[in-house]
């Protein structure tokens, strides 16, 4: 996927989950974050950043924040944090990764009602006799080469991972896509710390027969792209 009209600036602080300030061109700017994840070890004064500048006349904010380099002990590694491209790299990657047909249905946010409970999925395939749901995850938090999710609480991810498993006894296919936003990392594991119900519900899935996915990303300014499978493990 790639972006148009990247520029560089400097992070300055965070306002609220959606606004922070950042420098760019020597003047200090309002600016959108695309992703309402705590970021804390991402979003750091003076972190070098990347933002996608929109000319759209009745935005609050003229830029986008898209990615930010994080330094750490084994170089710097760009990070990208937008977390609408995740379910777009996916779809580009599931329609040429060879999991289906090239005459399959690949379809976006599909909605299903199973049991009494109504969950809408990024992906929905249909292939064939082949029906699979695939919920996608974008990752951007890494320690020490570790890549883990959430960095916060989630319980719309909980419950995509129980209708999963619903679904996968009902003979579907099921999948959980992780995303890890970024290049250089060594492995995945669900993060127990920040939220031990999201890893012990993924435990569960795989369990039930759900498939758990994770991929890293070729990152660069203005682009990124699914690349290569990455091992997982639970901690």
């Amino acid at each position: 996927m790639k972006y148009d009209n990247i520029v560089k600036g400097t992070f300055i602080h965070r306002e609220n989950r959606f606004i922070a300030y950042c420098e760019i061109n020597g003047k200090n700017e309002l600016v959108h974050v695309k992703n309402t994840g705590r970021l804390k070890e991402l979003l750091i004064p003076y972190a070098t950043v990347y933002l996608q500048k929109n000319d759209k006349l009745n935005r609050k904010t003229k830029y986008d924040l898209i990615s930010v380099i994080k330094k750490t002990n084994r170089g710097d590694i760009l990070v990208n944090i937008d977390s609408q491209i995740a379910n777009d790299v996916a779809y580009e990657w599931i329609k040429s990764c060879g999991m289906f047909s090239n005459d399959a249905e690949i379809i976006r946010e599909y909605t299903v009602t199973h049991e009494g409970t109504k969950s809408r999925f990024d992906i929905f395939v249909k292939d064939e006799d082949r029906r699979a749901f695939i919920e996608v995850k974008g990752v951007t938090l890494e320690n020490d080469g570790f890549a883990s999710f959430p960095d916060a609480p989630t319980l719309r991810g909980i419950k995509h991972l129980n209708h999963l498993s619903l679904l996968k006894r009902e003979g579907y296919e099921a999948y959980v896509l992780f995303v890890i936003q970024m290049k250089g990392v060594y492995s995945f594991t669900p993060n127990r710390k920040t939220h031990l119900a999201f890893c012990e519900s993924l435990k569960n899935a795989e369990k039930c027969g759900v498939k758990i996915l994770c991929y890293d990303c070729v990152v660069d300014i203005d682009s990124i792209g699914i690349d290569k499978p990455v091992k997982y493990f639970f901690s």
